[in-house]
């Protein structure tokens, strides 16, 4: 598991680094880690980088220091290093020094070469602003950085992508969308809240650990799933893994039944048992489910997923009525996220459970008021205030428990983004949570599995939610073969 820390947890951690360390030497460091970083991409698979050509656009202050640094080293290898001042008069000192010993060109910013050197380059270095940086990119910066991007030069992003918040990862005008970045000390939040933008991020070790408090949040990663995915032992059977109930689909919407049903089948090898008016449906697809008409036939569970396609009615109001009573834990989605934020004793009834709520952003909006800007925060303000844990969906799910809590997953693909998926996503959530696994990690865990199923399933096309689902063993097989792999 990967820590996560605001920018300034980083700062005042690197502030009492830099009190231990000879002026300097932290830069030098950091520098060197962007250095080997940008020379493996300068170097493919060729000998080495003599030729390549490097393009460093340089801001004020440390982070543009740290590109100069490491520029130098790059033209000491034979690189041809060209420096872009965007802030002449604000330049790093010791790194411009550095750079102009080791024989590399500088230009400003209005010099009209400075466009050309961009589009021929091999790699750009984006060190414009650092982790003390807001806003957009200043017009000359966005000039330069709209010149890689057409010619087609990939960015390194030092420390993160210029332009785009450092805690929140909005970007709310131009902004650098890296190939790569590297940062030091420790994840920040735009790494997982803009993933997108950052591309893989290489984490340069600069000292900063033993100094970091606790993280303002945390990833799983693969290792992390697998490890703790619910599987069955010598003296397993189908009860005492688990059994899951599924209160979900219509005569309207009975596909939503399907998908989340079959989801709980998949996800662990307990038990599933179906309650509601698409019985019929799900027997017909998944024959190991027991299905009933009611919830009054259909025995008992260790947990519930409702919501799914079950509509905003009376009659719907009275499933999530009636599952709230079975006092067991809950993954509540959709049309039963919207009951909640219309009714006042449904949401007392939630509280202080093991519950896990499931809203994508507009859901959110009508139970907790609009995201905003920062989703960390505006999760776990949810979760405390509802007393529940909350999962917020979107390319950066957001998971947070009541106690403060709170898992990111940062997902470097869209597949899952269609019709349906938040239903697969349910039932496995729900086949988790009825393993005996707490809601905040059920939540995280389901949502990099499904991640995971999503990619295997579209194979680099469209695919439907129903593949999604169908893909659920081959992602946890995939997950424990890399662990396997891993461990040995």
């Amino acid at each position: 598991m990967k820590g996560v820390w605001t920018t300034r947890q980083i700062r005042e951690a690197e502030s009492v680094l830099l009190g231990r360390m000879p002026e300097g030497a932290l830069m030098r460091r950091a520098a060197f880690g962007l250095e080997v970083v940008v020379r493996r991409m300068l170097a493919g698979r060729t000998a080495g980088i003599c030729g390549r050509r490097v393009v460093l656009l340089v801001g004020a202050g440390n982070n543009g220091g740290d590109a100069l640094w490491a520029g130098a080293g790059l033209r000491r290898r034979g690189a041809g290093v060209t420096a872009v001042l965007l802030s002449p008069d604000q330049t790093h000192p010791a790194g411009l020094g550095a750079l102009r010993r080791a024989g590399g060109r500088v230009l400003t910013a209005d010099d009209a070469a400075a466009r050309r050197a961009v589009a021929g380059a091999h790699v750009v270095v984006d060190g414009i602003v650092g982790i003390a940086g807001r806003g957009p990119l200043r017009p000359a910066a966005a000039v330069l950085v709209a010149a890689a991007e057409e010619a087609g030069v990939p960015v390194v992003a030092v420390d993160l992508p210029s332009g785009v918040d450092p805690d929140t990862g909005a970007a709310d005008g131009p902004a650098v969308a890296a190939a790569r970045t590297v940062t030091f000390g420790g994840l920040k939040p735009v790494h997982v809240l803009a993933a997108p933008r950052c591309g893989p991020v290489d984490l340069v070790d600069i000292g900063l650990g033993p100094l970091l408090p606790a993280p303002h949040a945390q990833v799983l990663d693969g290792a992390d799933v697998a490890a703790d995915w619910p599987l069955p032992g010598p003296a397993d059977d189908k009860y005492t893994q688990g059994v899951a109930g599924v209160a979900a689909g219509s005569a309207v919407y009975p596909g939503a039944a399907v998908l989340t049903t079959g989801a709980a089948v998949l996800a662990t090898s307990g038990m599933v048992r179906y309650a509601g008016p698409a019985a019929h449906e799900v027997r017909a697809r998944w024959p190991e489910v027991v299905a009933s008409d009611t919830l009054e036939t259909a025995g008992q569970t260790q947990s519930w997923a409702v919501g799914p396609g079950i509509g905003l009615d009376p009659a719907a109001r009275a499933t999530l009525g009636t599952v709230l009573d079975r006092g067991v834990p809950l993954c509540i989605d959709a049309d039963a996220i919207t009951l909640l934020s219309r009714h006042e004793d449904l949401r007392r009834a939630v509280r202080g459970r093991p519950v896990l709520l499931t809203p994508h952003a507009g859901e959110f909006a009508r139970l907790c008021g609009d995201v905003g800007t920062d989703r960390i925060a505006a999760v776990r303000r949810a979760a405390a205030d509802l007393d529940v844990t909350v999962l917020l969906k979107g390319n950066a799910t957001v998971v947070a428990a009541p106690d403060g809590r709170v898992l990111v997953h940062a997902s470097p693909e869209s597949w899952a983004a269609t019709a349906g998926s938040g239903d697969v996503l349910s039932g496995i959530v729900g086949a988790l949570l009825a393993a005996g696994r707490e809601p905040c990690w059920a939540g995280a865990a389901a949502t990099f599995l499904h991640g995971r199923a999503a990619v295997l399933a579209a194979r680099g096309a469209p695919a439907p939610a129903s593949m999604i689902q169908e893909a659920i063993p081959a992602a946890i097989r995939a997950l424990r073969g890399a662990e396997c792999r891993r461990a040995g």
